[in-house]
């Protein structure tokens, strides 16, 4: 098969595109002929700093397509059904083997590039907001980077919930296309003091609950617009800054931070049918997947690229 792969992390620029043996389906797992590959925020991060399982590596977490093999021990799914699937690398391919645990079915209405990008942006903003955000209608939600994957879901599930909603972006343009999923509040990072903005539109009061999948510098500016018993859920360092961060301020507001890695659970039937609900939901319209741009796989270090200039608003996919 092809795929894309690279023999060292670096930038973009380390991607080949060659032919590599067709992955084995395990007694346990599915394989599929992979349709569409959504880049993770994750995917650019192992690429650029991860541990390689093999030489070549295949690097990405999640792909939708077809089963064309089920391993023995598999009794849910079925060759000929359509999937997407998550694991911890080997999406950037023309095929890929899975555990059956992380591959859910795709409703025949359902796009199967929609399907691609809805486990782990998805799955990972409902934990933030709701297992461990304990986000209530009513409550007030900063989203920080609300144009990425992760962003664009918590926007939609917060303001479903009832919440009111402030996000953060980099552009005035990129904010405004983030008002039809159901933005309150725009902050453009670049221009405006984040800290004082979120004070100013919520009385000086702070917001009850943030999203944060940036880290470094931003994630202190989350704990600093917290509310009185505010919540931080910390669930990523998209923005690559180290992590230096002083919590003393939270003491004084009985204010809480949790760190969220919806791999870690994955695979128990909380998540699964979780998971499984939120696809659902974008199949019946009620939650929307927001895709920004397509390449070939053959072209994966220029949509590599693509994203870390961090002009998309949505997810960026690779099809075979």
């Amino acid at each position: 098969m092809k795929a894309a792969v690279y023999y060292e992390n670096g930038p973009p620029s380390v991607f080949r595109y060659e032919d590599v043996p067709d992955p084995e389906c395990g007694p346990h797992e599915v394989l599929i002929k992979v349709e569409a590959v959504s880049i993770e925020g994750g995917d650019t991060l192992n690429r650029a700093g991860g541990a390689l399982a093999s030489k070549p590596h295949i690097v990405g977490y999640q792909a939708a397509g077809t089963i064309v093999e089920v391993g023995a021990e598999v009794k849910n799914l079925k060759p000929g059904q359509r999937v997407t699937t998550v694991n911890a690398y080997g999406s950037h391919a023309e095929y890929r083997a899975v555990p059956a645990l992380t591959a859910w079915p795709v409703p025949d209405n359902l796009d199967i590039r929609e399907a691609a990008a809805i486990p782990v942006p998805f799955g990972t903003a409902d934990d933030c907001l709701f297992e461990f955000g304990r986000l209530k209608a009513g409550e007030t939600v900063l989203v920080q980077a609300g144009a990425g994957a992760v962003g664009l879901a918590a926007i939609q599930l917060a303001k479903r919930a009832g919440a009111r909603v402030i996000a953060t972006a980099s552009s005035d343009e990129r904010l405004a296309r983030l008002k039809e999923l159901g933005l309150d509040h725009g902050i453009n990072y670049r221009t405006q003091d984040l800290v004082a903005e979120v004070r100013r539109l919520t009385d000086n009061k702070g917001v009850n609950l943030v999203v944060d999948p940036v880290g470094g510098s931003t994630l202190q500016k989350s704990i600093l617009s917290l509310a009185y018993r505010g919540r931080v859920s910390f669930v990523g360092r998209a923005g690559r800054e180290p992590m230096t961060v002083d919590v003393q301020t939270m003491m004084g507001g009985n204010q809480s931070m949790s760190g969220v890695f919806l791999g870690a659970e994955i695979g128990t039937e909380r998540v699964r049918a979780n998971i499984q609900r939120l696809i659902d939901d974008v199949a019946a319209g009620s939650l929307k997947v927001v895709l920004d741009r397509s390449f070939p796989l053959r072209e994966a270090a220029a949509a590599h690229e693509y994203i870390e200039s961090r002009k998309a608003v949505g997810r960026v996919l690779l099809i075979p």
